[in-house]
């Protein structure tokens, strides 16, 4: 067996909160294997444009040593909002960007490409999907994979997302439906294709709410803008309408419906979108989630504190990736270091989840403001 200086760590997912960690022990020169149930980098989008804000999700990349390399992606002109009336798309209020570019964005691919970059080629065991893992009599942690074999590690981290495979070793929590659903689109070359749009969003974001109903549009990179319909719905709303969540047509005619009440420059987002249309439900672990300790097995990210995609979960992931591997390389052992880390992150998650909250209440109003 390794020695407490020397400890075989594991992190399930490759993820902005498991790599975060993975660079921030490598840079202390620490061992450390991710495993990535993804065949590759590239196997599937990675989600749109991300505001990391200064004590948190900058506090991780400068732990990291990256936070040169992140300004040098960053747009400090998306910490923009603009709020539209629903009814007219009048401007109603406006907000940044920041003189001090606090909160800059960035695309989370961009980001996450940035994480996998700095950590040593091989790092990433890609395609390696986790079934499972069993804490073992002696304080270590088998990790069990879904072809069958396993490996044994001092800790095993669950940086696995909303349904983690780690997080049954510490607690029965499973995520709950919050009522909102997010239906995703997109718009490619936008100040070219779509210029009354790309003028409407400006350099951040743009959202326009109405009672159980919210549009929300942001810019990414390379002139191409994310949608969001945000929808205060059971969560099978389309099987209640009859429509096919693939035929875009069909979505596209039902989100007219539901907007029909709205000025037509905002439903122009429903009527005019590039891409197809993606359903996200949004799910929420309890909160407050705690679990007791358990000897070689812990949890970060959205698999310990699954909240709502109101700006918070990105930053507290990095964060809580950062704050585990400094434990693990200052305290006497694997074992002290989780339990430092968890007397942190737990306090900290049950007070952010219940701000996340709050923030979706405000996002997607129940009733008309």
């Amino acid at each position: 067996m390794n020695s407490p200086r020397d400890p075989r760590i594991a992190i399930v997912g490759a993820g902005l909160g498991g790599l975060t960690c993975a660079r921030v022990l490598q840079r202390h020169g620490r061992s450390v294997t991710v495993f990535e149930r993804d065949a590759s980098p590239d196997a599937r989008p990675q989600g749109g444009s991300l505001d990391l804000h200064t004590d948190t999700g900058q506090a991780a990349l400068r732990s990291a040593g990256l936070l040169d390399r992140f300004h040098a992606l960053a747009r400090p002109e998306g910490d923009e909002w603009r709020v539209l009336d629903f009814a007219t798309a009048a401007l109603v209020a406006q907000q940044g960007p920041s003189g001090t570019g606090g909160r800059p964005e960035i695309d989370r691919g961009q980001l996450r490409g940035l994480l996998l970059d700095s950590v040593t080629e091989g790092t990433v065991r890609w395609d390696r999907a986790v079934s499972g893992v069993t804490p073992l009599a002696d304080g270590t942690c088998r990790l069990l994979f879904g072809d069958g074999t396993a490996e044994d590690f001092d800790l095993v981290v669950g940086a696995d997302g909303a349904w983690s495979r780690v997080r049954p070793a510490l607690s029965h929590a499973v995520p709950g439906y919050t009522g909102v659903t997010f239906v995703e689109t997109g718009f490619d070359r936008c100040d070219t294709r779509h210029p009354d749009l790309a003028r409407l969003v400006g350099n951040g974001s743009m959202l326009a709410k109405g009672a159980g109903r919210t549009l929300v549009a942001q810019r990414n990179s390379n002139g191409h803008i994310r949608a969001y319909i945000a929808l205060r719905a059971p969560q099978d709303w389309h099987v209640a309408a009859g429509i096919d969540l693939g035929d875009p047509r069909a979505v596209r005619t039902q989100l007219l419906r539901m907007f029909d009440d709205w000025d037509e420059s905002l439903r122009y987002i429903l009527r005019n979108s590039d891409n197809g249309f993606i359903n996200r439900s949004l799910f929420v672990l309890p909160a407050p989630h705690t679990w007791e300790h358990v000897p070689g097995v812990t949890l970060l990210g959205d698999a310990a504190h699954l909240m709502p995609p109101v700006g918070l979960g990105a930053n507290l992931a990095m964060l809580d990736g950062s704050d585990l591997a400094h434990a693990l390389v200052t305290e006497s052992s694997v074992g002290a270091a989780v339990r430092a880390y968890e007397s942190l992150m737990l306090p900290r998650s049950v007070e952010a989840a219940t701000g996340s909250a709050q923030g979706l209440d405000h996002l997607v109003p129940a009733t008309a403001a």
